[in-house]
């Protein structure tokens, strides 16, 4: 069976995210939605997704085809029920198309047959859901990575609790830290480190080549992505890889994308002084939309980086490649590509920016090639209504 991971528009609200990347590529828990979809279906996936997306996450498109809702956690008993479905018929949960099987991707979804699935589905909906459903995901990962495997051992000198829920990756280093894994689990990835004196509560997650700084305290659920640092006070955040928070500040209920950096001493409010629901900046309608949560940090797009001792507002919403940096509150939207703060901002220059880009891919023996410079120019096309020059 050939299968495909649409994105089937969820990822307008999970902009500015989906930007640079699948819905299936978020990460929420350990691992990122189509790793945990390749997990269950013992196969490989493609990609049905914007069109400026498609030469790095390419289509494969055969004379079968099950396409499946990108943005919907994977679960055996939906893998089953996927995999139970005839020719022309469409798995329908609360009145949403979870998966279809067609001879053609672009087949009007109306004229296949109905069948209902009457279990539970859930996935990544809104951005803030990234941090707000981490903790379930981070334990469903957990239990389904680590079955009938054994952790590497404990190194003599670190401290824990309710050893049995943690598990630590070969290569993996940890030296002098503090792991309390009583209301989570604790994963530790592939030749990645905690520093001496950190202090981790679980959930949490540290994936493949990522670390702690020295003295990092950790409340969880908390997902470090692959190739990232984090340091100072980090709660309920997401990282989805290749990037840093190396320094103290605060970061809470937050989703950093791919190739972010805050300077030292950045911090983000979670709260409003007034108790109040927060709001976040809606790409979906022009407008700021409620959240129904009351704790909501920042949300930063893919190569997007802050200066020291930035103040982000509670429900900060910033896109893809801006610089921000000033004394003082910036906007809590800011759109792709701005440069500056509090104190005016301009467009920050493609080309200014993709030189960044590749300063900072070539320090994790990437490239900054081609096709990831012609997904940025389109980002900067679809985004410059939101920009003032």
């Amino acid at each position: 069976m050939n299968y495909i991971l649409a994105d089937f528009n969820q990822h307008l609200s999970l902009l500015p995210f989906t930007y640079t990347r699948p819905t299936s590529l978020l990460r929420c828990g350990i691992q990122t939605l189509q790793e945990k979809w390749e997990a269950y279906l013992k196969s490989s996936v493609s990609y049905y997704t914007q069109d400026y997306l498609q030469e790095k996450y390419p289509l494969v498109e055969k004379d079968d085809n099950t396409v499946i809702a990108g943005h919907i956690f994977a679960s055996q008993p939906l893998v089953e029920a996927i995999q139970s479905l005839k020719p022309n018929q469409k798995l329908v949960a609360n009145d949403e198309i979870i998966a279809y099987r067609s001879s053609t991707i672009s087949i009007p979804t109306i004229e296949l047959e109905q069948v209902i699935y009457v279990e539970e589905v859930d996935g990544l909906y809104h951005t803030w859901d990234i941090f707000s459903k981490n903790g379930d995901q981070l334990k469903a990962d957990f239990n389904r990575i680590t079955q009938n495997r054994s952790s590497q051992p404990i190194p003599e000198g670190v401290q824990t609790i309710a050893s049995e829920n943690i598990f630590i990756e070969e290569g993996a280093k940890l030296q002098f830290c503090i792991l309390n894994a009583t209301d989570g689990p604790i994963y530790i990835g592939k030749n990645a480190e905690v520093m001496e004196g950190s202090i981790i509560r679980g959930g949490f997650a540290l994936c493949d080549n990522s670390s702690t700084k020295l003295g990092t305290k950790v409340y969880g659920p908390t997902t470090v992505g692959p190739h990232s640092k984090i340091g100072g006070e980090v709660g309920n955040s997401v990282l989805l890889g290749y990037s840093n928070k190396g320094h103290e500040g605060y970061l809470g209920n937050s989703v950093l994308g791919e190739w972010c950096n805050l300077g030292a001493d950045t911090n983000t409010s979670n709260l409003k002084n007034n108790y109040a629901e927060v709001k976040l900046w809606d790409y979906n309608t022009g407008r700021f939309a409620k959240t129904g949560l009351q704790f909501c940090g920042l949300m930063m797009g893919d190569h997007s980086k802050c200066g020291i001792n930035t103040m982000f507002n509670t429900g900060t919403v910033i896109g893809v490649s801006a610089n921000i940096y000033g004394a003082g509150y910036p906007r809590n939207f800011i759109p792709s590509f701005t440069w500056g703060g509090p104190q005016g901002t301009m467009t920050y220059k493609p080309a200014k920016a993709y030189e960044v880009a590749d300063v900072v891919m070539q320090r994790r023996k990437l490239s900054f090639n081609d096709v990831e410079q012609r997904i940025l120019d389109s980002v900067f096309e679809n985004t410059k209504k939101y920009r003032k020059d």
